[in-house]
């Protein structure tokens, strides 16, 4: 299993009056991209509340290497960077017709579902995802 990938079209309303894609729609492309991660390794985007936690953007990094305009496609690319005690780090690639146009990641903090103090994970969680990690280091072990 390799990294998860989401392909999208860049939409008219995400661009600025230069036809260029406002540069906080690059964290909305990330946020999306995280929900299709938790349905390939939780079976459902909202895969986490099964577990009675949820996570949390603590922080965000963005790095810009080209410009995305209207109607171009893109496809997102996620990784496992890190996995803490109680936070994992997902790494993002966004490429059109296979050129990186930005690369970022998201830091992400585990907390309780009802209280969002911060937790770790459950046992069973973790495995899941550790062997996802392992997975997509090891795409075919064979």
């Amino acid at each position: 299993m390799g990294p998860v990938r989401l392909p999208l079209r860049v939409r008219y309303h995400e661009c600025d009056p230069q036809g260029v894609v406002f540069n906080a729609n690059y964290l909305a492309y990330f946020d999306m991209a995280s929900f299709e991660f938790l349905g390939a390794v939780l079976g459902k985007p909202t895969g986490l509340s099964d577990y009675g936690v949820d996570f949390v953007v603590a922080e965000s990094n963005v790095r810009y290497l080209r410009a995305l305009r209207f109607d171009d496609e893109v496809v997102v690319t996620v990784r496992i960077s890190h996995l803490g005690t109680t936070s994992m780090v997902l790494e993002f690639d966004l490429a059109r017709g296979g050129e990186t146009v930005a690369t970022g990641t998201n830091r992400y903090v585990f907390v309780n579902e009802e209280t969002l103090t911060k937790q770790a994970p459950p046992d069973e969680l973790r495995e899941k995802l550790v062997a996802y990690r392992t997975a997509q280091a090891d795409p075919d072990p064979a």
